[in-house]
């Protein structure tokens, strides 16, 4: 479900392909429901080797984070950080995650490239960054640690499904029609170089 509260434009799991339509890269959404950390060590565990993700994240949403959590009673967890790690490392992984699983928002800092392109569009999700140093804000934005799976990874690469209430601001980085936010910026910036470094030279061609 999307909706708009307040101003803000909030996805709720479950999130259909239907849902993420209307929106587009540069666009700022929130996310309420299920959403599951997810790093490095899982996206090869799934793709490498073949083994069924113990969570289910199907029309949910993943993190590329490694939090700080500590443990309560009874086999509870309370989230004290979880910033966003480096995405560009599940690049590799990510269309044969997204083509497995099934997940619709994935979410991590800085961008991605032609594999989660061509997984965002064939298989109907988004990638969103979440702002870099904000991980104790995060971590407000977790109502509840549900569950925790693939404990002997350690607590980076462990599983940690929570329940997120508007969780964000997430920035869409790549749509679910493969646009990629970074890339083009790249074009533009570059474009913008050479215009000034014309200028710049034409100014200061005199100095030999």
């Amino acid at each position: 479900m999307v909706e708009v509260k307040d101003g803000k434009k909030i996805l709720t799991t479950p999130i259909s392909a239907e849902d993420l339509k209307g929106i587009k890269i540069g666009d700022i959404i929130y996310l309420n429901g299920s959403m599951t950390t997810c790093r490095d060590v899982a996206h090869r565990r799934l793709v490498e080797e073949g083994r069924e993700l113990p969570v289910d994240v199907r029309n949910n949403a993943i993190f590329h984070a490694g939090p700080i959590i500590r443990p309560l009673e009874n086999d509870k967890f309370q989230m004290v950080s979880v910033g966003p790690t480096t995405s560009m490392r599940m690049e590799k992984f990510e269309y044969e995650f997204v083509k497995e699983t099934g997940v619709r928002v994935i979410i991590g800092k800085g961008g991605m490239k032609e594999n989660t392109e061509r997984a965002c569009k064939d298989f109907g999700a988004i990638h969103c960054v979440f702002p870099a140093g904000n991980a104790v804000v995060a971590a407000t934005e977790v109502e509840e640690i549900v569950r925790a799976e693939w404990r002997d990874l350690g607590m980076p690469e462990t599983l940690w499904n929570c329940r997120v209430k508007e969780f964000g601001p997430l920035i869409v980085s790549i749509d679910p029609e493969g646009n990629n936010f970074f890339e083009q910026q790249k074009v533009e910036y570059n474009k913008r170089k050479d215009e000034q470094i014309e200028k710049i030279s034409a100014q200061v061609g005199f100095i030999k």
